[in-house]
C-alpha cells in the first residue's frame, strides 16, 4: 500500500546556512552587471535602483559599490585577462559567464585579502545558480588559469602545501 504526505505532514528540509553579506553583494554585483552588459544601464542607475532589491540590506555596500564600480571601470583590462584563458572571443561567452570572469578576476586582483580558492568557490556558486547548466566548470577553469598568473605565489604555495 503507498501512503502519501498529507498538507500538513512534510518532512523537515535541510536549510540553507544563511548567506554571508558578500555573498549576498556577489549576487547583486552579478545582476548589476548584467543589467550593464546586457541592458546598457549605467552605474548610477543600477546603484541606485539595487537598494530597492530585496535583500540587499543585509548586503555589504561597500563591496558591492566598489566591485562593480571597478569591473565596470577597469573591464577592458579585465576582458584582455580573461581573454588569455579562453578558447573562443570574449564576446562570445554567455553574458551570466562573462559577468562573473570579471567579477572573479577583479576580485583576484583588487582583493589579495580573499584566498583566490574562496573567489573561484563563489564564482562556482553563482555561475550554478544564475549561468547554464556545466558553466560552472569553464568558469572554475578559466579563473584557474587566472589566479595562476595574478597569484602565483599563492597558488604556488597552495599547491606545494598539499
Amino acid at each position: 500500500m503507498t501512503t502519501f504526505l498529507s498538507d500538513t505532514e512534510h518532512p523537515e528540509e535541510p536549510k540553507a546556512p544563511p548567506k554571508s553579506a558578500r555573498r549576498r553583494s556577489r549576487e547583486f554585483i552579478l545582476q548589476g552587471l548584467y543589467q550593464w552588459r546586457v541592458g546598457g544601464a549605467d552605474e548610477a542607475s543600477i546603484e541606485a535602483y539595487a537598494p530597492e532589491m530585496e535583500g540587499f540590506a543585509k548586503a555589504d555596500r561597500e563591496f558591492f559599490v566598489g566591485t562593480l564600480r571597478g569591473v565596470i571601470g577597469q573591464h577592458e583590462k579585465l576582458t584582455e585577462q580573461i581573454s588569455a584563458h579562453i578558447d573562443r572571443p570574449f564576446g562570445e561567452l554567455s553574458p551570466v559567464e562573462a559577468c562573473i570572469l570579471m567579477m572573479g578576476s577583479f576580485e583576484m586582483i583588487n582583493h589579495p585579502e580573499t584566498p583566490y580558492r574562496v573567489i573561484i568557490n563563489e564564482a562556482i556558486e553563482l555561475t550554478k545558480a544564475f549561468g547554464g547548466t556545466d558553466g560552472h566548470k569553464y568558469v572554475n577553469g578559466v579563473l584557474d588559469k587566472v589566479a595562476a598568473v595574478v597569484r602565483a605565489d599563492e597558488v604556488a604555495a597552495r599547491k606545494k602545501g598539499k
